[in-house]
């Protein structure tokens, strides 16, 4: 059966530009995933995706036309059930039959019947064959599927051509093409009967573009209807026009990161891409950067430009959907349409200068933070009074971390943060320089929300963590106090960011603080929280730390290990790499199950053991005394690595512990009957116990 490639394109109107590259994705693999059910694709066959402003659609190679056929077996009854004692088919088998679509038994296919026994009785299978689908008929039902299950957030209902028939999608389609090979399928859409024509650039592509075949639609739509259908294509040629015209001017494009959503922004936004460079007047540079930077890219998609030595340049750069062989017009426009944005930066800068930030901490009392924990102005207090707890537990300087507490919020009622949000913080760093604030106020302002993301930069200065630190257990603490706990994906208040934030803190400034004391601090400032609210946060805070070790790269035993043992912070990762070496001991898997064995041997037992010192005149058995003096010798070579830090070490100077261990159980009876040597046992065992679990609960690693 020979086979050939298949093109679906459904033509539309603009289409949300974020949402492009996913809806794309999601069409081509759900039509990939429906065809393949159908036995309609080979192995091989690949698939490619295309999408533009006004098109979304999918190449796969190697399709048949139809489906092969097949044979199945069909269970139908009892044998017993389906013939009678003289060997002929009973009602209930004539039924079934007739239900199947045979109008007799004698039209049926007696030969066809197969006998298999099933749990001691013979069952009754009709064998027959099963006629392959063509692939119109499959391809109709997928497309459907697959138009169905698009994640679009919400849907346009729009009329189509009769004036009476509504449809629903993400915006209005056009078109619609299925080609496999050269032939059109007969399948509909959305109200649309599927062709072989497309439509080129709005403006400087031919209207109609008529596909010979499946296999030329890239090739063609670029050379005839001036559509570049690849999104990474077009990307890929964004990027490189973006530097080549930023090389011209000797400027630079910035850090990748940095434009990276905006690239992928305006290659959803034009089909066949050139790049322009605009320019505004010098003086709006006075104005703060990423003022200029986020009202360029936010409200225009320009990308702005920076100058090789440093310092935001005043070109910056259009990506057009025209190509002009004079495109005066287009840069004029676009200049003439960013002076008064940027006029309006430099409104709002110069005229938020004007009032002090700490002036403005009384507006913060009319701002609503949540309607059950207050204002922004009483958030502010809360703020304050942690900020300086965790400055004096970390050595900061307690004045200037309440103070930048004070000052972190009030950029919140300022003209520039009320039309860009994304700036606060940054706003209000340059405020406070502008007031005369201490530099180290000014920036644990700005830094007070980092990290903001995964991989963002920690506050550099102790100042700054300990205002950080404030904000995110105030948030932690406020939510958990009324209940509003992250459930499953639902994380409205971004808390599973802010767990990660503080513990990023703790773990990478190896800060001298415990979760339990944060908790309670900053549990303190809410008198009505709920009962469990600190279990809960606490619990929280170390579900995450599991989950952060873990992306790491260390396995959930591993992690347990360590985390179980409570090590200072800055410790975790020198602990987790020593844990890891240690699994790999011949003695480690022994080690941990013997570890395991004692401290539930301890939990048991009513003393514990650990209240009692070895007495080494009860030591009867050889076995007990040569573990004794095992882990007298081991002890100083273990005690020496601990102090050095060197924990992997001192994991590997318990292997000598293996032997005396495994003969201590073969050869003692710890719950012996007199007491005295019952204790002197759970003793050693504790002082064991101890000693193994400094540096990670051992016990953890048992499997």
């Amino acid at each position: 059966m020979s086979t050939a490639s298949l093109l679906v394109e459904l033509f539309t109107e603009e289409l949300p530009p974020k949402s492009l590259p996913k809806l794309a994705s999601a069409f081509g693999n759900t039509l990939k995933a429906e065809l393949s059910k159908s036995d309609l694709l080979e192995r091989d066959s690949e698939l490619l995706v295309f999408a533009t402003p006004r098109r979304l659609s999918a190449r796969l190679t190697k399709v048949r036309p139809k489906a092969p056929d097949s044979r199945t077996q069909k269970k139908l009854m009892l044998a017993a059930i389906a013939f009678n004692s003289d060997g002929q088919p009973t009602d209930a088998l004539k039924k079934k039959l007739t239900a199947l679509g045979y109008d007799s038994f004698v039209e049926g296919p007696s030969a066809n019947f197969v006998r298999q026994m099933e749990g001691g009785k013979e069952v009754l299978y009709l064998d027959q064959d099963e006629m392959g689908m063509p692939l119109a008929f499959e391809l109709d039902l997928a497309i459907k599927k697959t138009i169905a299950d698009l994640p679009v957030a919400k849907l346009m209902t729009y009329q189509l051509a009769d004036g009476i028939t509504d449809v629903k999608f993400v915006r209005p389609v056009h078109g619609l093409v299925a080609l496999h090979g050269a032939e059109v399928l007969n399948v509909d859409a959305l109200g649309l009967q599927a062709g072989r024509i497309t439509h080129g650039h709005r403006f400087q592509g031919a209207t109609n573009v008529e596909l010979a075949n499946a296999d030329e639609y890239e090739a063609k739509l670029e050379k005839e209807g001036g559509v570049i259908a690849s999104f990474d294509k077009r990307k890929a040629e964004i990027h490189r026009l973006l530097r080549e015209r930023a090389e011209e001017a000797g400027d630079t494009l910035g850090e990748p990161e940095d434009y990276a959503a905006l690239l992928d922004e305006v290659t959803a936004l034009v089909e066949m891409p050139t790049v322009y460079m605009g320019q505004f007047e010098q003086e709006f540079l006075a104005v703060p950067a990423e003022c200029l930077i986020l009202t360029m890219k936010l409200n225009q998609k320009y990308f702005p430009l920076f100058l090789s030595e440093g310092g935001l340049s005043s070109r910056f750069l259009i990506v057009s959907n025209m190509r002009l062989d004079d495109p005066r017009n287009v840069i004029e426009g676009n200049e003439r349409v960013v002076r008064p944005r940027l006029s309006d930066a430099r409104f709002f800068f110069e005229t938020d200068k004007k009032t002090k930030l700490a002036d403005r901490i009384p507006k913060l009392a009319s701002v609503v933070y949540h309607n059950k924990l207050g204002s922004q102005g009483e958030r502010v207090e809360r703020v304050r009074k942690l900020a300086v707890s965790i400055a004096n537990a970390i050595g900061a300087d307690a004045k200037l971390a309440d103070r930048a507490a004070l000052l972190a919020k009030a950029d919140l009622v300022t003209d520039m943060v009320g039309e860009f949000p994304e700036l606060q913080g940054t706003m209000g760093r340059y405020y406070a320089l502008h007031d005369g604030e201490s530099p180290l106020v000014a920036d644990a302002i700005a830094q007070h929300y980092q990290p903001r993301f995964s991989g963002d930069a920690l506050p550099d200065s102790t100042v700054a963590i300990s205002v950080a630190l404030a904000d995110k257990m105030e948030t932690l603490a406020g939510l958990f106090s009324i209940g509003q706990i992250p459930t499953g994906d639902k994380d409205p208040f971004a808390l599973r960011r802010h767990a990660l934030g503080v513990l990023r803190m703790l773990i990478e400034r190896n800060l001298p603080l415990s979760v339990s004391e944060l908790v309670a601090s900053a549990l303190s400032s809410f008198p009505n929280a709920l009962p469990d609210a600190a279990a809960q946060l606490t619990n929280y805070i170390f579900d995450r730390l599991s989950g952060y070790l873990r992306d790491l790269g260390y396995t959930a035993l591993e992690v347990d290990a360590a985390v179980s043992a409570r090590p200072p912070w800055g410790e975790f990762p020198a602990r987790l790499s020593a844990i890891r070496q240690f699994t790999q001991l011949p003695e480690a898997a022994s080690l941990a199950a013997a570890n395991k064995r004692i401290g539930n041997i301890l939990k048991k037992s009513e003393q514990g053991g650990d209240a009692v010192k070895v007495d080494t005149g009860l030591l009867q058995e050889a076995a007990e005394r040569g573990l004794f003096d095992v882990i007298a010798a081991a002890r100083p070579v273990f005690d020496q690595h601990f102090a050095a830090h060197d924990y992997t070490a001192a994991l590997k100077s318990l292997a000598s512990l293996k032997t005396p261990v495994d003969a201590f159980f073969d050869g003692v009876m710890v719950n012996a009957e007199d007491a005295k040597l019952r204790a002197n046992r759970l003793a050693l065992l504790a002082d064991l116990h101890a000693l193994m679990n400094r540096v990670a609960d051992l016990s953890k690693l048992a499997t």
